[in-house]
């Protein structure tokens, strides 16, 4: 039975991160600062086609640059395996094969990497890169969505289907039906990706690189390179943010190792920003909403498909459609999930995959149901709330989103709105208030966490996790510390290193909770073998104290019936003759699916749009969470901004430009490819529900990295709308796109 401590300190508190001087100080180190003798540097050709093959490639005025040790191609790479089942990493689509880098003369996509050039430094490197010629046998392409959507394949049924959707429908008193259209985006973390193979002198490489998942890329290479496991180690301690485009292993890891591998030298290679955009990225993607509702609200008929896009070569696809079952009853729905292949990379996951989208598409045509039914949004909703997952047809775990609506409309002022378009104004701007619910998942995974407590109160806990910046060093800190009795600055966490105890992947929001609970579950180990060796010390006070009884607190063990019955760890470790005690356990969560474990959320948001030129500005934002218990509300509520923020520039900003006669993305970069900044942001305001779950997990806790930005975009583009009396259904709004409809300029 997992314990913890009689009196809580730090979990549920506020603390500050616990690696937080090490970033502001910059030591803390990521994946392009290890640094080596004899260090070479990489620098990557990529392909100026979109699709066809290599006839002939020419590098040898590039190895005439004094400085240039070797350029690497299809040619002349190591040895790789061959089978594509090698190439598959953890979070791999289960259909196609996965991408390999200069595997072949095929071209795939345009900006695919085909050559790396190696050199003493890296400016050298760059420069002979512009001097390799390449000769392409060009083939036709496609890289647009829209055009070939009549070739768009069914995949996984997002969730059941009830009723007859179609005929309820055509018979419902008020109808509603709409395409919602979501752009390519791109993460653009602020660290680009790197990586930095240590040569060990002994074949053996030590692989600094930028990942969400430390084991996943060092099984990866493992299986890709035909060598042992024990072949690779993978260090990523600190992770510049990621955002979902380093859950996979990215092609620079497999290119700095063969260079490594060439050339028995440590090898650096960090791609540039424009190179970032030959990676994954959130896919285009159309949602097309129908909904059928009786005159009070209610709900006869939801459809709701999900058209994205992927590769030629792999099948990525995620739950758009299904979130329609969670959150609305209907008697009749119906949802599918379709995928296009386009002459791209395969896309990947982003920030609340599926959800930010879906739900943006869901939660538009809602507001747009409520204006035909002239009724309140948040009453729409709660008419077609649902206390049950309208897919599985069981009951929440928790969920507290009546409370999110109650709490975030109270905040945010909501009983002033005016419900007609263009009636409140603030001088030359015209007003609009909007509001979305929001949903994700409550996941949970098996995680192993190796616990060593010495005689002096200290204790390092470590697994192989690693922290992307959500603040997973510090929650597990708070568990640590108060599972253990020891104070917080007496435990040392360390993580993202793959030869550490097994951890999944950091995404999918469930990092927190499965790093928690398997700190909780190794601390009741260490918790057992010191009340083991307390018993047998003479005249010991908790002798006949039942294990279950028994907690670590302030460096003691105390019974939580009796405080009087108490004896110090030091005295127990003195006593045993333990100078430490090492355990390690893998902690598991059962799941018998009698209910559905999410997440919920209820976010309103206000814009000011000026009337003559149409420029649209959030100036305020109320988000009111339900996640259960909260263990860290500083850098949970740090998470939720970040997200909001970016629902913002997914609503108003964010979007990869293709030029589909050519192919290549024309604003790869973060000048012309426009995220939100300082100036863009004005006040945001998170409210943590009181959300009390006996049922999810011993803590009570859920994830908060996905569902601070579910909804955020729909309840923009719902306010702009408020606002303007203009419906932008093409992401993101722009003022020409509002000016275009006739929105924001006063009548003449």
């Amino acid at each position: 039975m997992t314990q913890t401590s009689p009196a809580s300190s730090y979990t549920g508190r506020p603390i500050s991160r616990v690696d937080g001087r090490a970033k502001v100080t910059g030591s803390a180190k990521y994946a392009g600062d290890f640094n080596a003798d004899n260090m070479v540097y990489g620098f990557v050709v990529e392909s100026t086609v979109t699709r066809g093959r290599i006839k002939q490639i020419l590098v040898s005025e590039a190895l005439r640059v004094p400085g240039v040790l070797a350029v690497i191609t299809h040619e002349n790479r190591p040895q790789v395996a061959d089978s594509p089942e090698a190439w598959k990493d953890e979070v791999a689509p289960e259909e196609g094969q996965p991408f390999r880098p200069l595997y072949d003369d095929q071209i795939w996509f345009n900006g695919q990497p085909i050559a790396l050039v190696l050199a003493e430094e890296w400016e050298i490197a760059r420069y002979a890169a512009s001097l390799i010629r390449v000769d392409y046998e060009a083939r036709s392409f496609v890289t647009d969505l829209r055009v070939r959507l009549d070739a768009a394949t069914t995949v996984d049924r997002p969730a059941k289907p009830r009723g007859d959707a179609a005929k309820a429908f055509a018979a419902a008193e008020v109808r509603h039906q709409a395409d919602y259209y979501i752009p390519t985006e791109h993460h653009n973390p602020i660290e680009l990706f790197a990586t930095t193979a240590m040569w060990d002198g002994d074949g053996k490489l030590t692989v600094h690189d930028k990942t969400q998942g430390v084991q996943n890329v060092s099984d990866f290479l493992a299986s890709a390179f035909k060598k042992n496991k024990d072949d690779f180690s993978v260090v990523s301690p600190f992770v510049g943010g990621a955002f979902g485009s380093g859950l996979r292993p990215q092609y620079q890891v497999v290119l700095a190792v063969m260079g490594a591998l060439k050339l028995e030298r440590s090898v650096r290679l960090v791609l540039t920003r424009q190179q970032m955009y030959g990676l994954g990225y959130r896919p285009p993607t159309i949602e097309r909403l129908a909904l059928g509702a009786k005159k009070d609200g209610t709900l006869d008929a939801v459809t709701h498909e999900a058209i994205g896009a992927t590769s030629e070569f792999e099948d990525f696809s995620r739950n758009d459609a299904g979130w329609s079952a969670q959150l609305y009853k209907s008697a009749n729905a119906s949802y599918a999930q379709r995928i296009v292949h386009l002459d791209r990379p395969t896309s990947c996951d982003m920030r609340a995959p599926g959800a930010a989208t879906g739900v943006y598409g869901l939660e538009s045509a809602m507001d747009e149901l409520a204006v035909a039914l002239k009724m309140d949004p948040v009453e729409l909703r709660l008419r077609c709330y649902s206390d049950r997952d309208q897919n599985e047809d069981v009951p929440f775990t928790s969920k507290a989103l009546r409370d999110c609506y109650r709490q975030a409309a109270e905040a945010f002022g909501w009983s002033k709105r005016s419900p007609e378009p263009r009636s409140m104004r603030d001088g030359n701007n015209l007003v609009g208030w909007g509001m979305a619910s929001g949903i994700w998942e409550a996941l949970q995974m098996p995680m192993a966490v190796r616990i060593v407590m010495t005689a002096n109160g200290y204790a390092e806990v470590s697994c192989a996790a690693s922290d992307i910046g959500p603040g997973t060093y510090t929650v597990m800190s708070q568990v640590a510390a108060d599972s253990l009795g020891l104070p917080i600055e007496n435990v040392t966490i360390k993580l993202g290193d793959s030869t550490l105890p097994k951890a999944p992947v950091e995404g999918g929001s469930w990092m927190a909770a499965s790093s928690c609970h398997a700190v909780l579950a190794t601390a009741d180990e260490v918790r057992k073998e010191l009340l083991e060796a307390a018993k047998k010390m003479p005249d010991t006070p908790l002798a006949g104290v039942p294990p279950e009884d028994v907690a670590l607190f302030e460096g003691k063990l105390v019974s939580r019936k009796d405080a009087a019955r108490v004896v110090s760890v030091a005295d127990v470790m003195q006593h045993g003759g333990l100078e430490r005690i090492e355990k390690e356990k893998t902690n598991e969560f059962k799941e018998d699916g009698k209910y559905s474990k999410n997440t919920h959320s209820a976010v309103f948001v206000e814009v000011k749009v000026d009337e003559q030129l149409g420029v649209i500005r959030v100036t305020r934002v109320v988000s009111a969470i339900a996640a259960g218990r909260v263990v860290n509300p500083k850098t949970g509520g740090s998470q939720i901004m970040g997200a909001i923020v970016g629902g913002i520039g997914m609503a108003l900003q964010e979007e990869t430009v293709y030029d589909h006669g050519i192919g290549r993305i024309i604003n790869a970069n973060i000048a012309e490819y426009h995220v939100p900044v300082n100036a863009d942001i004005n006040d945001i305001q998170v409210i943590f529900v009181d959300e009390k779950d006996t049922l999810i997990n011993p803590l009570g806790m859920k994830g908060l990295g996905e569902i601070g930005i579910v909804g955020v975009a729909a309840a923009v583009a719902n306010a702009v709308y408020h606002a303007t009396g203009v419906r932008v259904r093409d992401l993101p709004i722009t003022l020409d796109k509002v000016l275009a409809r006739g929105g924001a300029p006063a009548a003449a």
